[in-house]
């Protein structure tokens, strides 16, 4: 089994943090392999030490839905410690907070996507502990995609928000320790950072390969498959499609009242799309998007995970839909994010060119090769922060 940083660094806990004021930023999912929260670990291996807790978006036990839904400060019932919310009046720690740390510990689970605002809420952390003299210690954990692809355009600065500060590809295929270093040193934040590495991964792991139980990091990412179709899926928050969020398999799910599953398997037959099976059904979800409402789509079944191309798969179904029913098929307006004037699609993809190119039906692999070159200079660079 993979040995995570929070196991790493309680079983041989460095001299320079013995005697630190420690902050955690986690959530619920933040646990060892004994599913016990990482926040009593540390209190057991640093008795005294930990003067405060952070959480990112959907709040510190994951149970906020959707984006824009902030929380509030709290103190944490279990421990007794204060946790400040990083997804409420602001999205950055402040001062004040982090007088009461000399280390900010971070033990986050990430899905291995450029969207997912966990990595923004790092990189503000990261700019902080530069300004005032912390130290930041990154506790490594697997990337559930894995961390051989990569897949995607890269991310153009002036469609960057909260859902992509950084010139990346929509999956970056780094763990949040080498994702640390890279931002850390690559977009000049910075701070005075370490990560404790995990000991047992593999670049090529799933994680159902690591042996490591699962507990989902944000209330619509349920199992590690979900964390497999994310990349592509994801951008059906663009749309008026349903992601199959109000369902039991958010993610997994897609489709609308409006679309026909033969007309739209049609339309995608010529493009490959390996690693996975759409199978086509009817879903119901309870809440969201067609609450109540029959959505006629597909289940994406992933048949072979190292195939897999999540961004062209979800990509290919976004064009057919645009294509064949234009006159139901919309986009998302603002706000999204905090971002109240550009279109959420275009934040989303990182690129409004990538966009329009789609809906003018130009062919989707010459729209991919446009990209391979940068993509191509993003995987020779991130190599630079690979710890395994």
């Amino acid at each position: 089994m993979v040995q995570i940083g929070l196991e790493k660094i309680i079983e041989s806990p460095p001299e320079w943090l013995k005697k630190a004021r420690i902050g955690l930023l986690s959530n619920q999912a933040s646990t060892a392999s004994d599913l016990v929260h990482s926040r009593f670990h540390l209190q057991k291996a640093f008795p005294g030490q930990m003067t405060c807790l952070f959480s990112p978006q959907h709040g510190f036990f994951a149970e906020k839905q959707d984006n824009m839904i902030e929380s509030g400060h709290q103190v944490d019932p279990a421990t007794g410690l204060m946790v400040y919310s990083l997804y409420g009046d602001s999205r950055e720690p402040n001062e004040e907070q982090y007088a009461q740390i000399d280390v900010l510990l971070i033990d986050i689970v990430d899905v291995g996507t450029r969207v997912y605002t966990f990595m923004y809420t790092m990189a503000y952390c990261l700019e902080w502990a530069a300004k005032l003299g912390k130290k930041v210690v990154v506790l490594d954990r697997p990337n559930p995609v894995g961390g051989k692809a990569v897949e995607g355009n890269i991310l153009e600065p002036e469609w960057a928000s909260f859902v992509g500060l950084y010139p990346i590809p929509m999956r970056h295929g780094l763990t949040f320790g080498e994702l640390a270093l890279m931002m850390n040193q690559e977009f000049s934040l910075g701070a005075d950072l370490e990560v404790i590495a995990m000991d047992g991964w593999k670049r090529d792991m799933f994680f159902r390969d690591t042996g490591f139980p699962w507990v989902f990091p944000s209330p619509n990412m349920p199992t590690p498959e979900t964390a497999l179709v994310y990349p592509g899926q994801v951008i059906w928050e663009g749309t008026n499609v349903s992601e199959g969020r109000g369902t039991t398999l958010p993610f997994e799910l897609v489709g609308a009242p409006f679309w026909k599953c033969g007309e739209m398997l049609d339309a995608v037959k010529d493009i490959p799309l390996p690693g996975c099976y759409l199978r086509e059904l009817a879903f119901e979800p309870t809440s969201g998007k067609f609450a109540r409402q029959v959505c006629s789509g597909f289940q994406i079944h992933i048949t072979d995970p190292s195939a897999f191309l999540p961004y062209r798969t979800s990509l290919a179904l976004l064009q057919a839909s645009f294509g064949l029913y234009p006159e139901s098929f919309s986009y998302k307006e603002p706000p999204y994010e905090y971002e109240f004037t550009r279109l959420p699609m275009d934040l989303i993809i990182g690129s409004q060119a990538v966009r329009r190119a789609l809906e003018t039906d130009k062919a989707l692999l010459e729209i991919e090769a446009e990209w391979r070159q940068e993509l191509t200079q993003y995987d020779e660079m991130r190599q630079k922060y690979f710890l395994y």
